[in-house]
């Protein structure tokens, strides 16, 4: 194999040009595979990812065997949307996102759980 200047590997050529091989993080990977859902998110009226929010909550607290399941999938969204949104929230909205987090990350737990 070939080495490129000063006995580092030659990069990948396509149609003759050099090509770097980029590794992204997590972060980058993330937050570029979500970016096609939030437009879409971002196109819809506010009121429609409120309103599909609720109705997963809904039938997540009265649904006695089968709720968490939903409400699972809210705190899964909402964990996503906190993971994208971290590093542009001052520390207060940070805390009260964390705070409906871990409220619904506990309502979910108590459902899945429950007594007796």
């Amino acid at each position: 194999m070939p080495g490129g200047p000063a006995g580092h590997p030659a990069l990948p050529r396509r149609s003759g040009v050099a090509c770097a091989v980029v590794s992204l993080s997590f972060r980058s990977r993330v937050e570029h595979r979500s970016a096609p859902v939030v437009e879409r998110l971002n196109a819809l009226p506010r009121v429609v990812p409120f309103l599909g929010l609720l109705a997963l909550m809904v039938p997540g607290i009265f649904l006695p065997r089968v709720g968490f399941l939903a409400t699972g999938a809210v705190g899964l969204f909402v964990c996503w949307l906190l993971f994208l949104t971290w590093p542009r929230l001052t520390p207060p909205e940070k805390l009260l996102r964390l705070a409906v987090l871990l409220l619904v990350t506990a309502l979910t737990v108590v459902q899945a759980f429950p007594r007796g």
